[in-house]
């Protein structure tokens, strides 16, 4: 399904009726009274993130928590078919259920399916990771798990009901420690913030000479994320007249090919090979982490040079990066105009696609800044890193008990 067919499905049908069934779950909780006490053994736990590659990379450590308080627990994670492969590099994982999302037949089908094994399986604890999806609400709902986990803002406390814990969801820490905050407070010991190692077991190529890596992308549901073709076209050119050697390959999932193209159809160098829909994600992994340096929009692919760290030039705009880019190889570039971050809270952005905050982003401070990070400069880092994880059930929003 495309964007828009998502989004009015989510906003135009799972929102009213998640709003309608807040108020029944709740009663049928007070009669039933069930013990939602987190403090227990669990035999099955689900996790569940339905959209967003980089925030699965981001969750990790949570996961890798929980398998280590309850290693006898089955651990289960719940996604779109699109990120199957990147989950199946996450170890930690016992088991995948997965929507497909391609067509409304399919989705209908495959939810149908997941939801029937999710019931079979009783889980005793189920987290959802979305915060902006009233769909995945629904989900979890509906897979009747004895304690339901979520997140809150102000805009979603009608889910008071449907979720029987609820944390404040913090938008100005990093997404990783959001997610080891849930983590936390279901008595985890946060001993490891690193993201997991996914290139630990891929083989590395022998064969190349050092390259750079460019991803010029961003994914279709914030297109507003781009710096823009002229300006990757730009850097390129004026990168490549200094460095005529430097293998340069470009990035882009197959969805992308054609903006990767044109991007590529309009540079004057020789020195640039366009890899666009023709890497698996093992093959993406591998050549992220071998490369000298990355460029890359807020996306997918910059989280995966996170976890293999790999020295990264991140260009933000629309979305914090402080909530999204904190990562020891990374440095980034970031104008903070008025209406900036916006993506967390416009279905619709104030500028309605007029990106300013990335158009103010110039050619020449990022060769600069590349150029340093190129001659080995190093990247600082904000003294103020450590973050104290609060055992504090206060944090959470208990609905009943």
């Amino acid at each position: 399904m495309n964007v828009k067919l998502q989004l009015f499905f989510d906003k135009g049908i799972a929102k009213p009726l998640a709003f309608l069934l807040n108020y029944l779950v709740q009663l049928v909780g007070k009669i039933l009274r069930i013990n939602h006490d987190l403090n227990r053994s669990y035999k099955t736990i689900v996790v569940s993130k339905f959209k967003g590659m980089g925030s699965i990379i981001q969750a990790t450590p949570m996961l890798m928590a929980i398998s280590s308080k309850y290693p006898g627990a089955k651990l289960v994670f719940v996604s779109s078919k699109a990120n199957h492969q990147i989950l199946e590099k996450i170890t930690c994982i016992d088991e995948l259920v997965l929507v497909d999302d391609r067509s409304i037949f399919q989705f209908i089908k495959t939810n149908i399916t997941s939801l029937y094994r999710l019931i079979r399986m009783r889980p005793e604890l189920f987290i959802d990771l979305e915060v902006y999806s009233d769909y995945s609400t629904l989900f979890t709902l509906a897979t009747l798990s004895t304690n339901r986990v979520g997140y809150y803002l102000r805009s979603s406390s009608f889910r008071t009901g449907i979720y029987t814990h609820m944390m404040f969801f913090n938008p100005r820490v990093p997404i990783s420690k959001v997610y080891l905050q849930t983590a936390a407070l279901i008595g985890c010991d946060i001993e490891n913030e690193s993201l997991f190692p996914i290139h630990q077991n891929l083989p590395h190529s022998s064969e190349r000479k050092p390259y750079i890596v460019i991803n010029p992308n961003a994914s279709d549901l914030r297109v507003e994320r781009k710096w823009g073709t002229t300006n990757f076209v730009n850097f390129i050119n004026r990168f490549s007249a200094t460095h005529p050697t430097t293998t340069i390959y470009l990035i882009g999932s197959p969805a992308e090919v054609d903006y990767t193209t044109e991007i590529y159809s309009a540079l004057n160098v020789s020195n640039v090979i366009n890899l666009a829909g023709k890497t698996s994600i093992d093959e993406l992994i591998v050549l992220i982490a071998e490369a000298q340096l990355m460029l890359s929009n807020d996306t997918g692919p910059m989280h995966i040079a996170f976890a293999t760290n790999t020295p990264i030039l991140c260009l933000f705009g629309p979305c914090s990066p402080d909530q999204y880019g904190k990562s020891a190889n990374s440095k980034i570039l970031y104008k903070k105009v008025y209406c900036s971050p916006c993506v967390h809270d416009f279905e619709v952005p104030p500028c309605k696609g007029n990106n300013s905050c990335m158009q103010l982003i110039q050619v020449d401070e990022v060769l600069a800044e590349f150029e340093a990070m190129l001659q080995g400069e190093t990247i600082k880092r904000d003294e103020n890193q450590d973050f104290i994880y609060s055992i504090n059930e206060n944090v959470l929003g208990k609905v009943y008990r």
